[in-house]
Order: structure tokens, then C-alpha cells, then sequence
């Protein structure tokens, strides 16, 4: 069997530099993907909810009645992506282990543009749900075979540039439609543009299955190795010695994403909905422009910050600073103070960290036989997690009647478990490669 170097070395500089762009554009459109519905959750609500009025004659609905509506759907839509994702994370990562890292990358990127793209034919809510369901299994899917694929196409990368390198491209995506809003405003009348962007990465999609070069390893790797080893990683995982580490991963990648999105993605929505009671229609863009700025050099940062500090003690700042500036933003400021957009890059720019701290770390976890399967299953499962968990606090909104700030402050406190759980977290890894 050709070995890693030689494979790799197959492969021109010019399919190299196309490999690394159709990772970067690939991730950088699932960034948009991720950030769509934070913006047009709550426009889209107000229309699916005006038309239900129009149609049974009712009275129109009370602005707590709006908001309760909204965030429960907005949980609703956080766990489509999250299960989604995961679920597609196992599908499109087994396309690309039997059929190619190009074709499984490929059709992650048809598979959430298609359906996203139908998506603006909706007329109602619960259609929503459903595809974007679907979408996000292609979200979901773009991570592992992109990765893969550049990684086998780029060795002499580090995991933690990698990871830093990709983790940026989806919030330059969060960047792109941040500006796009400052332009065209998400409304109840126009929220709909946001799903025909989504749906223009198809154009990538077709063009990474007919031009993007296939991982000289991947196709130099042998059949019968491969059959032979199809199914044992993913028992191996779950069973000791490896159990335990298993399990550490998974709380570890969950934390950060729970965090992410149950609590510091409520920011925009909340810049939007006083932006529009106080007629400024440009706050919500600017929220999500100015939090994807922090969010781009911090998850640049996450891989260099965990190696210079330690695993323990990165991880246990990261969580105490991710979770002092959030009960700040919450509880102390509000979207038309002027402490409002600097508190926001910094959440930005310091929650994000972990996404280049996982990848540093969650490989190390696991021996090379089972590496990959058991950083995907830390990090898939993280997200099963963080679906249960958004799924039960969604009565938040109605203890809270529908206060996206006191909501925000209470899903903050997930940060607490991340400075718990680093005493699990082993000090050296019998794993870790020079």
C-alpha cells in the first residue's frame, strides 16, 4: 500500500490549493446555513402568524404572545440543526469513506443548498422545521469530509491551524450575511431572501463533484483493510478502556455548542426585536456583523491558545470568561447601550475559542486506528446532547414571557459545567503525537 507522503504527494499544488478553497467556500456557505434562522426566525413567525389571523379572523397577537411564539420555535429550529447535523455528520461521513471525500463533501453542499433553496416556498412554520431538518444534515456533513479531505491533501498542516482555518470560514459566512442585513433588512416582508442565498452554494456543489481531486490516500488505501475494519472503530469507543474518554469528549464538545447557540446566538434576536420596536432596523445585522468579527479571530486563536496554555487550564478560562461576559451582556447592558456591541465581540470572540480548542484536543483522546471516528462521535454526540438540553429549556420562554435577556442569562450558566468538567480531563494523552 502507497504510504501517507507518497500518496499525498500525488497530488499537484494546484488540486491542493483547489481541495483547501472548496473546504473554505464549502464551510464558509454552511456558516450562512447555521446563521439564517437566527435572523429570520422571528420575522418569519410574525408572517406564518399574520396569516394564520387573517384566515380565522382572530384578534391579532400580543407582543409577549409574538415573542413566546418565536423563541419556541427558535429552540425548535436550534434542535432540527442540531440532530440534523448530526445525523448527517454520520451519513455524508460514510459517503465519504466508501465512496470518496469529494463526493461526500459534494453532496453535503447539493443536499443543504437544494433544500434550503425550496425552504422559500413554505407557508408555514411546521414546514420550516422539516427542511430545515434535512438541510442541516448537509451542514452537518460538510464538516467531516471537508476536513478529511484537505487534511489527506495537506499533511504537513497542524490540527489545530486546520481546525482554526475552517472554524473561521463558517463565521466569515456568519460575516457575510451580518453585512448583506446591513443592506437588506430581515422583515416579516422580506425575510424570505435569506433562503434564495442559501441556496446559491448548489453552483459550489456541482463544481466540487466535477473538478475538486480526490485524497491520494483515500484512493490509495487498501480494500480489504478496509472491509476489515469498516465497523470496529465505533464499538471500540464505546467500550473500555476508551469508554470513559468517550464520554469526557462528548460533554466537552457539547458545553461549547449549548453555549454557543442557546446563549450568545440569542443576541441578534434580541438586537432585532428592540430594533424594531425602536426603529432601528439595522441593530439585528450589525449584532450579528460585529459578534462573526469576534468570532473569526477566535476561533483562529482556539487551537494556538490551548496549546500555549494547557488543556485544563485553556478550557477552564475559556468558560469562565465566556460565562462572565454573557451574564454581563444579559443582565447589565441592553442593545440600544453603548457597552452593547463591545460586550458583543468579545462574547464573540471568546466563546468561539473552543472550536479550535476541540480539534487541538479531541483527537489526542483517541489512538490513530480510531481517531477520527472517535473525535466525530465526541463531537456528534455533543450536539445530540445540546438538542435535549434546548429541547427542555424551551419553557424558559414562558417562565421568562418571552425576555430574551433573562433567557440569555440563564442559559449562560451551561459555562459553569465547562469549568467543572475540566478536572476529567486527562493532563497527557498516551495518544498525543509529536
Amino acid at each position: 500500500m502507497t504510504d501517507d507522503k507518497t500518496a499525498t504527494g500525488s497530488l499537484a499544488r494546484g488540486g491542493r490549493i483547489l481541495v483547501l478553497a472548496a473546504a473554505f467556500f464549502g464551510w464558509m456557505f454552511a456558516g450562512i446555513e447555521m446563521s439564517l434562522m437566527i435572523s429570520a426566525t422571528r420575522p418569519a413567525i410574525q408572517e406564518f402568524l399574520s396569516a394564520t389571523q387573517n384566515v380565522a379572523l382572530q384578534a391579532p397577537q400580543t407582543t409577549e404572545t409574538l415573542e413566546v411564539s418565536a423563541d419556541s420555535w427558535f429552540s425548535a429550529y436550534l434542535v432540527a440543526f442540531f440532530l440534523g447535523a448530526a445525523l448527517g455528520g454520520a451519513v455524508f461521513g460514510t459517503i465519504g469513506d466508501r465512496f470518496g471525500r469529494v463526493k461526500g463533501m459534494g453532496f453535503s453542499i447539493l443536499c443543504f443548498s437544494i433544500v434550503t433553496g425550496l425552504s422559500y416556498f413554505v407557508t408555514g412554520p411546521e414546514q420550516l422545521l422539516v427542511l430545515r431538518f434535512v438541510a442541516c444534515m448537509g451542514i452537518g456533513g460538510m464538516w467531516p469530509t471537508g476536513v478529511a479531505l484537505v487534511s489527506e491533501s495537506w499533511p504537513n498542516v497542524s490540527r489545530p491551524m486546520l481546525a482554526g482555518l475552517i472554524g473561521a470560514a463558517a463565521n466569515v459566512g456568519f460575516l457575510i450575511l451580518g453585512l448583506l442585513m446591513l443592506v437588506m433588512p430581515v422583515t416579516k416582508e422580506s425575510w424570505r431572501w435569506v433562503l434564495l442565498l442559501g441556496a446559491c452554494p448548489v453552483v459550489l456543489g456541482v463544481l466540487v463533484l466535477a473538478f475538486v481531486p480526490e485524497s491520494p490516500r483515500w484512493l490509495s488505501r487498501g480494500r480489504g483493510q478496509e472491509d476489515a475494519t469498516r465497523s470496529s472503530p465505533l464499538r471500540e469507543v464505546f467500550r473500555p478502556p476508551l469508554l470513559r474518554l468517550t464520554i469526557v469528549g462528548i460533554f466537552l464538545g457539547a458545553i461549547p455548542l449549548l453555549g454557543g447557540w442557546a446563549s450568545g446566538q440569542r443576541l441578534v434576536p434580541w438586537a432585532g426585536k428592540v430594533g424594531q420596536s425602536e426603529n432601528l432596523l439595522h441593530l439585528k445585522a450589525l449584532t450579528q456583523t460585529i459578534w462573526s468579527l469576534g468570532a473569526v479571530l477566535g476561533s483562529l486563536a482556539g487551537g494556538w491558545i490551548a496549546s500555549r496554555m494547557g488543556r485544563r487550564s485553556s478550557y477552564f478560562a475559556v468558560s469562565a470568561l465566556s460565562l462572565t461576559v454573557s451574564l454581563f451582556v444579559f443582565l447589565y447592558s441592553q442593545p440600544t447601550a453603548g457597552s452593547f456591541l463591545p460586550l458583543v465581540f468579545s462574547l464573540g470572540l471568546v466563546a468561539t475559542v473552543y472550536f479550535g480548542w476541540l480539534p487541538y484536543f479531541l483527537p489526542e483522546l483517541f489512538p490513530t486506528s480510531v481517531r477520527a471516528t472517535g473525535a466525530g462521535v465526541s463531537f456528534n454526540f455533543g450536539r445530540i446532547l445540546s438538542a435535549v438540553a434546548v429541547l427542555s429549556t424551551a419553557f424558559l420562554s414562558e417562565v421568562f414571557r418571552g425576555d430574551i435577556a433573562k433567557m440569555g442569562a440563564a442559559t449562560s450558566l451551561v459555562y459553569v459545567f465547562g469549568m467543572l468538567i475540566v478536572i476529567f480531563i486527562p493532563r497527557s494523552s498516551q495518544f498525543e503525537e509529536p
